[in-house]
């Protein structure tokens, strides 16, 4: 092997090896602490499944759910949660260059204990789902990151049939469409999984639609939701009801063809379903089971978007309430909150099935992750 061969070899190599290194994991918190790293973030290494760490941000109450921006410069999260007459969303700036995430604001979340946020594909806009009191708030997002004042909030008053989860709305999640024309907003208080459409060209952007809601079983508790990337199908994972339920989706309508468990057939009760996502080439979804079950459901998907459960793989800790995959498809991390600790699982590329790699990562009321590559 000449020089010049053995250059490109080596050359070729440390591309590869900085190429597997530009994702990044980042981990949200219930941390009342603020001298605490309440969010942490991580690169994970896609050829071994490594964490290490990168930074962190302290003087932040309960920042429990994170999302990150498309081109992965900001975090914005659901912050003061499960707070009292509180409720916040805020912002920072992450430079991975210079190792630093960087508080830019916040703003009132419209209603107490918000769980989600979500942002659109042109970065522009901002969606937020408060639990307790049942309501969606919009924000305009500005070009230096920070969220602009709410420009709208609806809320709910309507609830179901179980008489101490459901006396009214807890919308539990805020998910767009492939295309990010519509906003669907699964309530756990109401059994409907609610919908606008999204105009993004409007300063109001959330306009009612003909359909404004899918209604789902009774007492389902509709806690999660995701698409296909085929965009054909949609799934929504039942916190109350430990079940799945599979929609046919097209321009913002929901057609039922499919509920199935997402708990072996000797658990009766006590699911605490949590959250749902699939993998990149659409052939298999995951979901978390908290209470009795602590574990990750695995299931197949045929080419009609229908499921077939094939396994389960304990999530090694308790009340694992959020997960994420990462962009290629080969890892699976998950979050235990009570007993704080954060696991990546290598993913079988052809089975589905999942094995854990590497070290756990001990983090405090661990909450839930989120997993960019930038």
């Amino acid at each position: 092997m000449n020089l010049k061969t053995l250059l490109l070899i080596l050359n070729l190599l440390f591309s590869f090896c900085a190429f597997s290194q530009n994702t990044y994991v980042f981990l949200g918190s219930y941390n009342r602490d603020k001298s605490a790293e309440a969010i942490q973030i991580y690169q994970l290494d896609t050829l071994n499944g490594k964490l290490t760490k990168v930074t962190s941000a302290k003087n932040i109450i309960n920042p429990s759910y994170l999302t990150v921006s498309p081109n992965g410069k900001y975090v914005y999260a659901c912050t003061d949660t499960k707070t009292p007459n509180a409720g916040s969303v805020s912002s920072f700036e992450f430079n991975p260059e210079n190792k630093t995430l960087t508080f830019l604001n916040s703003q009132r979340s419209g209603g107490e204990n918000p769980v989600y946020v979500s942002v659109h594909k042109n970065g522009k806009w901002l969606a937020n789902a408060n639990y307790t009191e049942g309501s969606v708030s919009v924000y305009p997002l500005l070009e230096n990151g920070k969220i602009d004042s709410i420009v709208q909030n609806f809320q709910y008053m309507d609830g179901s049939t179980h008489k101490e989860r459901q006396t009214r709305s807890h919308v539990h999640s805020a998910v767009f469409s492939p295309e990010c024309d519509f906003l669907f907003l699964p309530d756990l208080g109401a059994d409907k999984i609610r919908c606008y459409a999204f105009d993004s060209n409007l300063k109001k952007p959330l306009v009612e639609t003909q359909n404004p809601f899918t209604k789902t079983d009774l007492e389902a508790g509709p806690r999660h939701f995701t698409f296909h990337p085929n965009q054909k199908f949609g799934y929504c994972i039942e916190e109350m009801a430990g079940q799945i339920s599979v929609y046919k989706y097209e321009n913002g309508i929901l057609n039922k063809i499919q509920r199935i468990a997402t708990h072996p057939d000797n658990i009766k009760e006590g699911f605490e379903s949590s959250d749902i996502h699939i993998s990149p080439d659409g052939k298999f979804l995951y979901a978390t089971n908290r209470g009795k079950e602590n574990n990750i459901a695995i299931f197949s998907i045929d080419e009609n978007g229908l499921l077939k459960n094939i396994g389960y793989q304990s999530t090694l800790g308790k009340h694992p309430r959020i997960f994420a995959i990462d962009e290629s498809g080969k890892f699976l991390v998950a979050t235990n909150v009570t007993t704080g600790n954060v696991i990546v699982f290598k993913r079988d590329l052809k089975t589905g099935l999942l094995k854990k790699t590497g070290k756990q990562i001990k983090m405090e009321n661990v909450s839930c992750v989120q997993i960019k590559k930038i």
